[in-house]
C-alpha cells in the first residue's frame, strides 16, 4: 500500500470515528434556528423519584374505578381518577427479559389536564372522579368509552375510542357551559422509563422526547445526554412523542396544533428503576375544547417501526432515527424499501442481512473494481516509483515533485483508489443508524444471538473493561479477525507495503474497532462480517480480470499520449506548491539566512 493509499484509508478511519464517537443518535441537526425555543442543560432540577403527589379526587360520584379495554395490541387500563389512562400494555411484545411490555403504568408514568375559571379557580382532573360510562361499541367494530365530570355550573367530558385493531387511540376532550379563563389548557405526561432492552445504556440513549410543529419543523431532546434537558416551544406544534427506544407514546393533535409546549428529560445514574425520566407539557386551545365538536386528539401507543408510523401523523415516521441528511435518505429510500422486500420473502433476519450485504456489494462493485483497478496500476509502476526514491533518499520534495510527474506521464490519479470508497461510505454510514434503530430486528434470534438489535453475549467476563464491558461479541471478534486478513492481504498485494508506524496503524485500526463495536448491534456487525467476507471473493474474482501485461501496455500508450501535455487541474496546483516549497527550502539553506 504506496503513501497515498495510507492517507485515504487513514482519513477514512478517521472519518468513520469521528462518526461513531460525535454524530450517534443525537438530536436531530435539521432544526431551524431561528424557532423560538430555548435549550438548557444544566438548569433543571432532578426530580425526586417517583411521581409527585396529585390531587385527592372528589369521590361524590362513588369510589374511584378501574376500567380495561383490549383489542389484539392493546390492553389499556382507565381511571375515573381523572377519567385517563393509567397503564398500557404491548399484547404481541416482551421485554428482553421475558416479562410483558408495559408501555407504562400507574407507577411510571401520569397524564393529567388542568385549566382555570373566569373565577380563578384551577381545575385538575386528577383531583375529580368522573362518573364512567359502560364501553360501548363503535360502527367500525371498536369500543368507545366516555368520562364525565360536574365543573361549575358545566360539564368536562373525555370520550375515549379505542379501535378494534391497530395501536391509535382517538381521544376527544370537551367543556360544555364551563365558565372557563381565556388561555389555553394545560396537558401533562410524566413518563419515568423502565429498563425493557438487554443493553441499558442503549436504552437510555435511544430514549428522548420527539416533537414537531405546525411549520413542518421537526425537533427533540438531546438523546444521548445525561444532563437534564428542556426545551421550550413557542409556536403551534402537531405531535409530541416519548420513544422509548423502540417503542413510542405519542400525543397528536388533529382539529388544532397545540398552542407551545415543553419538554423535560433528566437521568439519575443511581436509580435502577427508571433509566430516564421525560415530562412534556403541551397548551390545549380553548377554543377547540369549548368548541361543538371538542378538541380531537389521537394518542399512538406502539411500537417504533417506521412503516407503521408514517401513516400516524405527518413527520411521525422520525421518531424512528435513521441517521441525519444524506444518511437518512440512503436508510430511507435505499436500505429500508431493499429490507422490507426481503422481509415479504424470508423469515430469517440473519440471511435477510446477508442478501443486503450481497446485493449492495454488486451494485457497488464498479467502484469497487475501479479501487482495484487503481491498486493494480500502482503495482505496475512500482519499479519506476522505487527508482524514484531511490534517487532521491534524502529529498522527499523531490520525490514527490518527480512522483506526480511520473503519474501525470502514465495518466494514473493518486485518489483514483480513494475516491471509490469515499462514495460508498454513506452507505457505510446509514448502517450505524439502522441496525441499531430496526425494530424488525429486535428478539429476532440468528445462530448463537438471541436477539438482532442488540450485542451477542456469549462470552461473558468476570471483570468490566473500559470501552469493552463485560462481554466479548462473537460477531465482533469475527468481524475483526476478518478485518485483519484482508488487511494483511492488502499490504501483500499493493505496491509497496507499508513500514513502520502506518504499517502498525493499519492493524491497529480494526483492533480500534473491535472495542468500539463490540457492545453495538449483532446485526450490525454480523453485515460487516458477510461484507468483509463478500469484498474478499470480489477481490479473487477482481484479481482474475486484472491483467498486469495489458495494464502496463495501457499505462504505456499513456505515456505516449500524454508526452507534451502539461499537467492541469489538481495535478498542477500540487505541483506548483511542492515547487514552491523547494524553491523556499533552498533558500533557506542559503548561507547567511537564519
Amino acid at each position: 500500500m504506496d503513501r497515498n493509499q495510507a492517507t485515504g484509508l487513514f482519513l477514512i478511519s478517521a472519518l468513520l470515528l469521528v462518526y461513531l464517537f460525535f454524530f450517534s443518535p443525537k438530536t436531530e441537526p435539521e432544526k431551524n434556528k431561528t424557532q423560538p425555543t430555548t435549550t438548557t442543560a444544566a438548569k433543571v432540577a432532578v426530580p425526586t423519584p417517583g411521581l409527585a403527589p396529585e390531587a385527592k379526587p372528589d369521590t361524590a360520584a362513588g369510589p374511584v374505578r378501574s376500567i380495561e379495554l383490549k383489542n389484539p395490541e392493546l390492553t389499556l387500563n382507565f381511571s375515573t381518577q381523572g377519567g385517563r389512562v393509567v397503564a398500557v400494555r404491548l399484547n404481541k411484545y416482551k421485554t428482553f427479559f421475558g416479562k410483558p411490555l408495559d408501555l407504562f403504568d400507574a407507577q411510571s408514568a401520569r397524564f393529567n389536564t388542568k385549566f382555570r375559571t373566569t373565577g380563578g379557580q384551577t381545575i385538575d382532573f386528577a383531583g375529580l372522579n368522573f362518573s364512567a360510562t359502560e364501553p360501548t361499541p363503535t360502527p367500525d367494530g371498536g369500543q368507545q368509552l366516555a368520562f364525565t365530570a360536574p365543573v361549575g355550573g358545566g360539564t368536562v367530558t373525555q370520550t375515549y375510542t379505542v379501535p378494534k385493531a391497530g395501536y391509535e387511540v382517538k381521544y376527544n376532550l370537551k367543556l360544555n357551559g364551563v365558565a372557563v379563563a381565556q388561555e389555553p389548557l394545560t396537558f401533562t405526561f410524566q413518563d419515568n422509563v423502565r429498563q425493557t432492552e438487554q443493553d441499558l445504556k442503549q436504552n437510555r440513549n435511544h430514549t428522548t422526547i420527539n416533537h414537531y410543529l405546525a411549520t413542518d419543523d421537526p425537533g427533540s431532546l438531546a438523546e444521548a445526554s445525561e444532563k437534564p434537558e428542556e426545551m421550550k416551544i413557542a409556536t403551534p406544534i402537531k405531535w409530541a412523542a416519548d420513544k422509548h427506544d423502540f417503542f413510542v407514546a405519542g400525543f397528536i393533535a388533529d382539529s388544532q396544533p397545540f398552542a407551545n409546549g415543553t419538554f423535560n428529560s433528566t437521568v439519575d445514574l443511581a436509580d435502577s428503576t427508571f433509566i430516564k425520566r421525560l415530562s412534556t407539557t403541551l397548551a390545549l386551545p380553548v377554543a377547540d375544547v369549548t368548541s361543538a365538536a371538542g378538541g380531537q386528539y389521537r394518542f399512538f401507543f406502539g411500537p417504533n417501526q417506521f412503516n407503521l408510523l408514517k401513516s400516524v401523523a405527518p413527520n411521525f415516521d422520525r421518531n424512528v432515527y435513521l441517521g441525519w441528511g444524506l444518511f437518512r435518505w440512503v436508510n430511507r429510500f435505499v436500505v429500508l424499501p431493499v429490507f422490507n422486500f426481503l422481509e415479504q420473502y424470508i423469515t430469517s433476519y440473519g440471511v435477510i442481512i446477508l442478501l443486503l450485504v450481497v446485493i449492495i456489494k454488486l451494485v457497488t462493485w464498479p467502484l469497487t473494481y475501479k479501487t482495484y483497478e487503481s491498486q493494480a496500476r500502482m503495482k505496475v509502476l512500482k519499479p519506476e516509483l522505487d527508482e524514484i526514491k531511490a534517487k532521491h533518499p534524502d529529498d522527499q520534495v523531490k520525490t514527490q515533485q518527480e512522483t506526480m510527474k511520473l503519474y501525470q506521464q502514465f495518466g494514473v490519479s493518486p485518489l483514483s483508489g480513494c475516491v471509490p470508497t469515499l462514495l460508498t461510505l454513506p452507505i457505510l454510514f446509514a448502517m450505524f443508524q439502522f441496525f441499531p434503530n430496526a425494530i424488525e430486528l429486535r428478539q429476532q434470534p440468528f445462530l448463537w444471538a438471541p436477539d438482532l438489535s442488540t450485542y451477542d453475549n456469549a462470552i461473558h467476563l468476570p471483570f468490566t473493561l473500559p470501552y469493552l464491558g463485560s462481554h466479548i461479541s462473537i460477531f465482533t471478534v469475527l468481524m475483526t479477525i476478518s478485518t485483519l486478513f484482508m488487511t494483511y492481504q492488502s499490504n501483500q498485494m499493493n505496491t509497496a507495503a507499508m513500514q513502520g508506524p502506518m504499517k502498525f496503524y493499519s492493524y491497529l485500526m480494526p483492533l480500534i474497532f473491535f472495542f468500539v463495536l463490540n457492545s453495538f448491534a449483532s446485526g450490525l456487525t454480523w453485515y460487516y462480517l458477510v461484507s468483509n467476507l463478500v469484498t474478499l471473493g470480489q477481490q479473487a474474482l477482481t484479481r482474475s480480470f486484472v491483467n498486469d501485461t495489458k495494464i502496463r501496455a495501457q499505462l504505456e500508450a499513456n505515456k505516449v499520449k500524454n508526452k507534451d501535455k502539461k499537467p492541469g487541474g489538481f495535478q498542477a496546483r500540487l505541483a506548483e506548491a511542492m515547487k514552491t516549497a523547494q524553491e523556499r527550502d533552498a533558500q533557506a539553506k542559503k548561507p547567511g539566512k537564519a
